[in-house]
């Protein structure tokens, strides 16, 4: 796919380019909105990525001049924790979605990955796209799974709290959106927040708003998250990791409907659905004295819990074939399949990090392989697979050949060499030492 990267920090844009032309995209970049307006008048994109602060004009412009000539490309709004307000707005513009500061690479690939699974799907019109816009499928065989399915459309239509509970990478988020989605609230704003990864002290400020003045730093008014997301629904991710104060205003809001910025006076109404998703025991937590449990019980109104692949096993083969079929077409890659030895292997593994651990290992899987078939050597040998010990010998000399290669074309800035393989470059710098890697070998 074509890409255009909208961003007046040169850093972002290397960084972004990096990622997704290793994914075997054709990127164009633009340091500034004046930039970006003329090549979408000049260029056809299936995809824009752009910041909401430009140097020049308001990423909001770009994402009105994309809508307008080009209603068939996609926007990504990239913002920062201060600007999630903003960046809700879009989404009600008609962004595809958007991503905050710093930039996961898994977080990029997955939204990029799911815009070219539907262009695909609309393409070949092999199957019809009964999914919601911006929700991919569960992909499934196993029982369990079905009935939970059938549980969470019918959980969809009671505009209740909903606890998500699951390990990590079992897939809580594609359950929240999926009942988004199934729910009367459809069309109206999705908006997930990872409760961990907010500093304690913004917290609040992020959920429930500011007045101006109101603690140092607050030097303008900022509505909450809730009130943004009027109409829709909001995830609180990794609920667990809510700071104690947090916690409190939330059941207040939650008891009484009523949001109060920090510094406010007057008082709005919720008008959103919450729903909450964590990986850990909520009721030991409260136990211990760590999670409120009246909290709790206002958000376990219905709860949904996720099995771990570990339990799905008969679902591995077909995640293996949908993630082949993904990432050959995405890396221009002929893979048709995989061993029989390699499967059983993959269906052995314990798999802590779930869905989304298979699906990593399948990805450098066909980026590695260069036959039609998958097989043990062309697993990756960072990953939880235990893998026979010829093939981990033969893993370390394909390690040792890709990362010489990656040096020399870069001729030796191991920056860049490290942006390239997609590690960093502490994790590069070891590995040169541990192999002892040196300019003149061969």
């Amino acid at each position: 796919m074509v890409i255009l990267i909208v961003d007046d920090h040169k850093n972002t844009r290397l960084t972004l380019g990096t990622i997704l032309r290793r994914s075997r995209h054709e990127v164009k970049t633009a340091d500034s909105g004046t930039a970006a307006l003329r090549l979408l008048d000049t260029c056809r994109f299936d995809i824009v990525l752009t910041d909401l602060h430009l140097g020049d004009i308001d990423g909001m412009e770009v994402l009105a001049k994309a809508r307008t000539v080009a209603p068939h490309t996609e926007v990504i709004v990239i913002t920062a924790f201060g600007t999630i307000t903003s960046a809700v707005r879009a989404v009600k513009l008609g962004a595809y979605d958007y991503i905050t500061k710093p930039i996961q690479r898994d977080q990029i690939l997955s939204i990029v990955e799911k815009i070219f699974e539907e262009r695909q799907r609309s393409k070949t019109n092999a199957q019809p796209d009964t999914e919601p816009r911006n929700v991919q499928a569960f992909i499934s065989q196993d029982p369990k799974i079905q009935s939970l399915l059938e549980l969470v459309d019918k959980v969809a239509q009671i505009d209740v709290p909903v606890l998500i509970v699951g390990e990590s990478g079992t897939g809580k988020e594609l359950i929240a959106r999926r009942i988004h989605q199934s729910s009367p609230r459809r069309g109206q704003p999705f908006v997930a927040i990872n409760c961990g990864a907010l500093p304690e002290n913004l917290q609040e400020s992020e959920l429930f708003g500011h007045r101006k003045g109101s603690f140092t730093g607050a030097i303008e008014e900022k509505k909450g998250l809730f009130e943004e997301a009027s109409g829709g629904t909001v995830l609180l991710d990794e609920i667990a990791e809510m700071s104690q104060s947090t916690q409190v205003k939330l059941l207040r809001a939650l008891q009484d409907g009523e949001i109060r910025p920090i510094g406010g006076n007057t008082v709005t109404y919720m008008k959103c659905r919450v729903l909450a998703s964590t990986n850990k025991n909520l009721s030991k937590l409260v136990e211990s004295g760590k999670f409120r449990g009246d909290l709790l019980f206002r958000l376990n109104v219905m709860q949904i819990e996720i099995p771990s692949l570990r339990e799905r096993r008969e679902d591995i083969p077909v995640l293996v074939n949908h993630f082949i079929k993904l990432y050959g077409a995405i890396y221009g890659k002929a893979v048709a399949g995989i061993t029989s030895e390699t499967l059983v292997l993959l269906q052995k593994n314990s798999w802590p990090g779930n869905v989304r651990e298979l699906k990593n290992t399948i990805e450098r899987a066909v980026f590695l392989c260069n036959s039609s078939l998958i097989d043990i050597q062309d697993l990756p040998q960072h990953s939880s697979v235990s893998l026979p010990q010829p093939s981990q010998k033969l893993l370390k000399g394909q390690e040792i050949t890709l990362i010489l290669e990656t040096l020399r074309r870069m001729h030796w800035n191991q920056k860049r060499a490290a942006a390239e393989l997609g590690i960093s470059e502490t994790t590069l710098w070891r590995k040169i030492k541990k192999f002892g890697l040196k300019r003149d070998q061969q």
